[in-house]
C-alpha cells in the first residue's frame, strides 16, 4: 500500500523470470504490484485504448445515466471514462472480483484531480447488478469469463444500456485461419520481447494463463454481440490479435 498522497509501489514485471511450477494464473496480489507495467508490455496498444475510451465516454455518456467500468483492475478504464464524463449525475461504477486489485484502485481514484463521485464494488461482474447504462467498459475482461457464460454476461449488460449507449469491449482474439494466428501469436511475442521478456518468461505466462483466458474469434463476439441485444458492433482498433470494439444500442 503506498503512503498518504502517494501512488501504491509498482514493481517491474518479474513474476515468470524463473522456472516455476505450472499453475493457472490469479489476479492476486503479486499480479496487483506489477500490473500496470505487465499490461502495458504484454498488450499491444494499450497506452492508446485507455486515452480512447475518455474519448469515446465523452461521446456517449448520457446525463444523469450510469456508466460501468466491469473488471476494472488497478482502474485505469475507470479513470478513463471518469474523465470522459462531463455530466456531473453521472453514477460512475468499477467492478472487479480481486480485493487486491480494489485496495490499490482505490488508491489511483483518490489520487485523480476528477471530482465526479466512484463507486468501487469487489464482486463478481457476472453477479453485479447493471441498470440504466450509457457506457460500459470490458477492457480485456470477457476472455477471463468461461465462455459458457459470456452470452448471459453481454445480454444484461444489453437489456441494462439506454438507447443510444455502448460497450466498450477489449479482447485478445484468435484468427479463423492458422496461418494468420501463427503468424500474429509470432509478432506479438516479438512485441514482449522488445520490451525485455525473456523467452523464459513468455513460455511460462502462456503456459499459466492459457487455460483462464480463452480467446474467441472477431466474428464470434460480433454475433454474440448482436444477438445479446446491440445493433451495430464496429472495430475500432487492431494491432495483432488485440482488438477493441464498440458495440452500439440504437433502440
Amino acid at each position: 500500500m503506498g503512503k498518504s498522497g502517494q501512488p501504491p509501489e509498482q514493481m517491474t514485471d518479474r513474476l515468470f523470470a524463473t522456472e516455476r511450477r505450472p499453475e493457472d494464473f490469479r489476479f492476486d496480489a503479486s499480479v496487483a504490484r506489477v500490473f500496470p507495467d505487465m499490461i502495458r508490455r504484454s498488450v499491444p496498444g494499450y497506452t492508446t485504448i485507455i486515452p480512447m475510451i475518455e474519448v469515446i465516454t465523452e461521446q456517449y455518456a448520457q446525463p444523469g445515466s450510469h456508466c460501468y467500468d466491469l473488471g476494472c483492475s488497478l482502474g485505469a478504464s475507470t479513470l478513463a471514462m471518469r474523465h470522459g464524463i462531463s455530466h456531473p449525475d453521472c453514477l460512475l461504477v468499477g467492478v472487479d472480483n480481486s480485493s487486491a486489485m480494489i485496495e490499490r484502485c482505490e488508491h489511483y481514484i483518490a489520487l485523480d484531480d476528477s471530482s465526479l463521485p466512484v463507486t468501487l464494488r469487489c464482486e463478481d461482474i457476472l453477479e453485479t447488478e447493471l441498470s440504466d447504462a450509457s457506457v460500459t467498459t470490458l477492457n480485456f475482461t470477457l476472455q477471463f469469463v468461461p465462455p459458457e457464460r459470456r452470452t448471459d454476461l453481454l445480454t444484461r449488460i444489453a437489456e441494462a444500456t439506454r438507447p443510444g449507449g455502448v460497450l466498450i469491449l477489449s479482447e485478445k482474439i484468435r484468427f479463423e485461419s492458422d496461418e494468420e494466428q501463427d503468424i500474429q501469436t509470432r509478432l506479438h511475442h516479438e512485441f514482449k520481447r522488445a520490451n525485455g521478456y525473456s523467452d523464459l518468461e513468455i513460455s511460462q505466462k502462456r503456459t499459466a494463463i492459457e487455460q483462464v483466458l480463452i480467446p474467441e474469434t472477431l466474428a464470434d463476439h460480433k454475433e454474440r454481440l448482436l444477438g445479446a441485444g446491440f445493433d451495430r458492433v464496429l472495430v475500432w482498433y487492431q494491432c495483432f490479435n488485440f482488438v477493441s470494439m464498440l458495440a452500439i444500442k440504437s433502440r
